[in-house]
């Protein structure tokens, strides 16, 4: 019996959904293999139409093969996106109503987009949200004048603007020291970290991080290396931290979930869903690739996304409050020595593509 024009076209859908759905899996740190790791759930809500269709087209082995096939790659998508949404436990517990505000932190980080100059609407989200310490990523001079205002408020800070997409700004409210702007992986390419001092006394260290993104024809090796360079600072330093930026990765990669093995860092979007902040202008193509990332010194307050300030990312505000009891109550992830022998690989490769 002839196949249909539609079935082929079906059965072609379905081989695709389940190489999109396979290709991560495949250890490669190449731009276009790593690019996978974001649509998950879009390939996710993907695969029930096609599957309907492949269903309603045709009964032929192949058809009934690849049925299969898109009901396994369903499952494993769904493995990876499930975490990160209400169906799954919270892994960062919430912090009591009645914390008290000076043992708390409130984070805003947000991804400017260079030529963006629509300066008044991220003053306008920062008057609104009012936090102690501000991120903003690809920060040129135009923006480092825009928001020189800032300074009255937040006389702390770092002032790293540069034109090439990677410059950053940190505004601090709260006493900064020891802060250091370092070049990890690539010398264009600048990070930040520094000690921050609450209310109470107590101190963590903050780190804010926006490394180079993987693409069809651009590796991952730089970005998986530098989070594997920060993640090791925060697991040997051991006390309270908290990492933040735009990662380039989404929540539920490997690399992130190596990032935060080795860092045994908490990630608050785990059973609240995902909060997508890029692309802001693509409402069906959307996947998280701004974080926070926190050691279990700490209880979630608050997490939320802000409307759009003409970027293509949306800001992230989170709220953090130390407590006695976080430790207690937290379980982080942990690396064991195949995670360790990874990130080493991981950091070589990255140091081998920069000096290339």
């Amino acid at each position: 019996m002839p196949v249909s024009t539609l079935s082929i076209v079906a059965q072609v859908l379905a081989l695709a959904l389940i190489a999109a759905t396979l290709l991560p899996y495949w250890r490669s740190r190449t731009g276009l293999v790593r690019t996978f790791d974001f649509p998950r759930f879009q390939i996710a809500a993907a695969i029930p139409p096609v599957l309907v269709l492949l269903v309603a087209s045709g009964h032929d082995p192949a058809s009934l093969a690849l049925g299969a096939g898109l009901l396994a790659a369903l499952g494993l998508q769904l493995r990876h996106i499930l975490p990160f949404t209400r169906l799954t436990k919270p892994s960062a517990r919430a912090a009591p109503a009645e914390a008290d505000p000076a043992t708390c932190v409130s984070i805003l980080i947000v991804n400017v987009l260079q030529s963006n100059r629509a300066y008044d609407r991220l003053l306008a989200a920062v008057e609104a949200s009012d936090p102690d310490l501000i991120l903003a990523l690809e920060t040129d001079a135009g923006w480092r004048d825009a928001l020189s205002g800032l300074r009255a408020r937040y006389p702390h800070g770092v002032d790293r603007a540069q034109d090439n997409t990677y410059g950053l700004m940190l505004y601090s409210r709260l006493p900064l020291d020891d802060v250091r702007v370092r070049f990890l992986i690539e010398d264009d390419v600048p990070s930040v970290r520094a000690g921050v001092t609450l209310s109470s006394g107590d101190r963590f260290t903050f780190h804010g991080v926006h490394p180079r993104p993987p693409h069809p024809g651009n590796s991952s090796a730089t970005r998986d290396g530098e989070l594997v360079l920060v993640a090791r600072e925060v697991a040997g330093e051991g006390g309270p931290a908290v990492v933040a930026g735009d990662l380039n990765d989404v929540a539920w990669s490997r690399t992130t979930r190596l990032f935060q093995a080795i860092g045994g860092l908490l990630d608050p979007r785990v059973g609240r869903g995902a909060y997508p902040t890029f692309h802001a202008g693509w409402p069906m193509l959307r996947w998280p690739l701004d974080h926070v990332f926190f050691s279990e010194h700490f209880l979630l307050a608050r997490l939320e996304r802000l409307p759009n300030i003409g970027s293509d990312h949306f800001p992230i505000l989170i709220a953090l409050c130390r407590d006695p009891r976080a430790e207690a109550l937290q379980e982080p992830p942990a690396a064991d020595a195949e995670d360790r022998q990874e990130g080493a690989e991981a950091v070589a490769e990255a140091r081998e593509e920069a000096n290339s």
